[in-house]
């Protein structure tokens, strides 16, 4: 299996095999979320200064902020699957 790396904006890849979930901000429960693994030091931080529209949960334990909708990013991941199963169709 290649490693699929997600483009989350910016030139910024996460491994997409890892991904857990991408949600919206915009929640209280989601904010709490990102405070506590800013305290633990698990936060990463790649808007560039912008807003943050996505929150994308590892199976790490990281938590990643991109300036990118979940919409966009989904759009990306979705892509990156079509790719490979046409992939593994013509290679069998």
């Amino acid at each position: 299996m290649a490693l699929k790396l997600l483009n989350i904006g910016f030139g910024n890849m996460v491994a997409a095999h890892r991904v857990v979930s991408m949600v919206s901000p915009e929640s209280a429960p989601i904010k709490r979320i990102i405070q506590d693994v800013r305290e633990r030091g698990n936060l990463i931080d790649a808007t560039f200064g912008r807003r943050t529209r996505t929150v994308i949960v590892m199976d790490s334990g990281h938590v990643i902020l991109s300036a990118l909708t979940p919409e966009t990013l989904n759009t990306r991941l979705n892509q990156m699957e079509e790719t490979t199963n046409q992939g593994e169709e013509n290679d069998g």
